[in-house]
């Protein structure tokens, strides 16, 4: 056994605190417009009609902070296996081989090598571009590392060394992001790692050999002789691990399907438990909301209150990309019932601002409800507009979401979540609800608004 476990075990935590970039915008429309955060990678991808592809890229973009052999079987459980080589010709192997991020490298990497993984190295129809890869990107990191540099391209080359050697299922348990974080030890730099290519294409593993130049490993070949390494700790995937990673994969799948479709009660017991397995690191980005509010708002909920539990323990702004998400939601009824349930929500969360305490509904409400009030309006004068402007020959839905928004505003007057006398709570609304007095409950909430500013004096003539 070589050394390359000692500086895993020793200085590899196994968990990632990093969160996965957006990666697909969401499909235009009125109730769910165009976000302008996309992946760079992915845009010219062929095939994006392709569900399964979607979903493919989905993966990708965000499953940097969970263990490699989680997210291959992710893959595996997305793609059918007659479907898998092609998709990995089509969609993989062009990113293995690109500048695209790094730690997408490295998952793209490990899912090329799991695919085959029960057989021998020799044997992967993928094994070709991964030594072609790793010779290129070992010359270039040694470029760099004589100039005095360092390469962030040092951790890929030494995947690919372990990938090369069969040692693949050693990177498992850790994440991506993980991996391209974690400093390596001056020995496995990717100086001192070295694939004979000939032993290599017999699928020799004796002649592979790191911390020695090439001469003195095809010597140690000749002689049938393993040079002498330091005691190393190996890391087993127990079958517990592998259960628990199958668990998450298959939730992943689930949250993935939740942004297309109402989950079916099974489905929601399955994936309810592993909520937390998700948000911590987290796999759920800021475009995933929106349609997870639309067709699943039970989920929506559970989802949004674990994160903002979660998400304090790290960087503020990794709250404030969700409570942007959630003030940007359409005034839908969805939206309306998860709101609501947030702002009645007391669970104590710490404070990123002051690092005191707080509660969900107190930081939903000065987060997120002025502004999701603001945005509302803002949604619904547009949708008056296109009506007046013919675009829609239908008014029956922005009529409905008048209806809505006034109703959801006076549910918030009678819980004394708002104050009708505050002028920051109730000006914006008082003037939408002016405006729109021709509806009964515009016109009765506007009542309730003004009589609550008036001075007590003037109501009583």
């Amino acid at each position: 056994m070589d050394n390359k476990l000692t500086w895993m075990s020793s200085s590899l935590p196994l968990t990632s605190t990093s969160r996965a970039s957006p990666a697909i915008a969401m499909a235009g429309s009125r109730f769910f417009p165009k976000s302008s955060t996309s992946s760079q990678t992915f845009t010219t991808q062929k095939g994006s009609g392709d569900p399964t592809r979607a979903s493919v890229v989905h993966l990708l973009a965000r499953a940097h902070s969970l263990p490699c052999s989680a997210a291959s079987q992710a893959f595996m459980q997305l793609v059918q296996p007659t479907a898998r080589f092609q998709l990995a010709l089509d969609m993989l192997l062009p990113l293995l081989t690109s500048s695209a991020d790094l730690a997408q490298r490295i998952l793209v990497s490990f899912i090329l090598y799991s695919m085959y993984a029960p057989y021998p190295i020799s044997l992967n129809p993928f094994k070709s571009v991964l030594y072609a890869t790793f010779v290129k990107e070992r010359e270039l990191a040694i470029e760099i590392s004589t100039e005095g540099g360092f390469s962030e391209r040092e951790q890929l080359v030494w995947v690919l060394w372990k990938i090369l050697k069969g040692d693949g299922n050693d990177i498992g348990p850790y994440s991506p992001s993980t991996l391209t974080k974690s400093p390596l030890p001056p020995e496995l730099r990717a100086s001192c790692l070295f694939l004979d290519e000939e032993t290599f294409m017999e699928n020799d593993p004796s002649t592979i050999t790191a911390g020695e130049p090439k001469q003195f490993a095809e010597q140690g070949a000749s002689k049938n002789s393993l040079p002498l390494l330091p005691p190393a700790t190996e890391t087993k995937i127990t079958r517990e691990i592998d259960r628990e990673n199958e668990r998450i994969a298959q939730a992943m799948k689930l949250v993935l399907a939740a942004r297309d479709r109402a989950l079916t009660l099974t489905e929601q017991r399955t994936l309810t438990p592993l909520i937390p397995h998700l948000t911590s690191p987290t796999m759920i980005t800021s475009v995933d909301l929106p349609p997870i509010v639309s067709y699943n708002p039970n989920l929506a909920y559970q989802l949004v209150a674990t994160l903002l539990m979660a998400l304090p323990n790290n960087l503020a702004q990794d709250i404030s990309v969700y409570l942007d998400a959630l003030t940007l939601l359409p005034p839908t009824l969805p939206s309306f019932d998860l709101l609501g349930r947030l702002l009645r929500n007391t669970s104590a969360i710490p404070d990123y601002s002051t690092g005191g305490k707080t509660t969900i509904a107190d930081i939903v409400r000065s987060e997120v409800l002025g502004r999701f009030i603001h945005e509302s309006i803002k949604w619904l004068d547009n949708a008056e507009r296109d009506e007046h402007e013919g675009l829609v020959s239908d008014d029956r839905f922005a009529k409905g979401f008048k209806m809505l928004l006034c109703r959801f505003y006076s549910s918030l007057l009678k819980l004394s979540i708002v104050d009708a006398a505050s002028d920051a709570d109730s000006t914006e609304m008082s003037h939408f609800t002016l405006r729109h007095s021709r509806f009964e409950e515009a016109n009765a909430l506007y009542c309730i608004l003004a009589s609550s500013r008036f001075d007590p004096f003037y109501t009583m003539i």
